[in-house]
């Protein structure tokens, strides 16, 4: 029942996003563009809910010479890559505002287990475990308030787990409020050399 409830307030809420946040939308466009040549968004096939795929969407924050479908903690020297822009929108994860569209058409959740990578095999193996990747990834989730990108993948799946077996109103509370915290505190974001990626 609590799933039916989760997604009206995931198309209630993502429509007051896209609303209100289209003048902050318009201007990180115009930003993108004066910064470095290439399109606005971003677009990468991420795992759904069952294993299905989509195109998640974001602000583009990497020059157009990047390597494609590695996560960009796997990049020996990411640095290299990223634009000027692209460092503060990834810090402040702004970059990830076109994602409320995902959550409006119902390829995402605001809160569930980051969507994994195509080719994340262990990640989404770990997640079989747990059944995480039984409900739909979110925006942010209980493994991004506790640690992100400096979780082993077998701990970051775990997380994902103990979400898919607490989910409820409470437990998205949770988690977006301490979004927040992390972001505001930049938490957890490491930009080369953690995690394992499968080819």
């Amino acid at each position: 029942m609590y799933m039916v409830i989760k997604r009206l307030i995931d198309i209630c809420l993502s429509l007051i996003g896209l609303i209100v946040l289209s003048p902050i939308f318009l201007l990180l466009i115009i930003t993108i563009k004066m910064d470095s040549k290439g399109p606005v968004l971003f677009k990468q096939n991420r795992v759904g809910i069952n294993k299905t795929h989509f195109n998640i969407l974001k602000f583009r924050t990497m020059k157009i010479d990047a390597p494609k479908d590695i996560p960009t903690h796997l990049l020996d020297n990411p640095e290299q890559y990223i634009t000027k822009m692209g460092k503060f929108f990834r810090k402040t994860s702004l970059d990830e505002l076109p994602q409320i569209w995902n959550i409006f058409v119902g390829n995402m959740s605001i809160i569930g287990p980051r969507p994994a990578l195509w080719n994340q095999y262990d990640l989404i193996a770990e997640r079989d475990k747990y059944k995480a990747n039984s409900i739909p990834p979110g925006l942010t989730g209980w493994a991004q308030i506790n640690g992100r990108d400096e979780l082993p993948i077998e701990i970051k799946a775990k997380l994902d787990g103990e979400y898919f077996e607490k989910i409820s109103f409470r437990m998205d509370v949770k988690c977006f409020f301490g979004t927040v915290v992390s972001i505001s505190k930049s938490d957890g974001i490491v930009e080369g050399g953690t995690g394992r990626l499968i080819k």
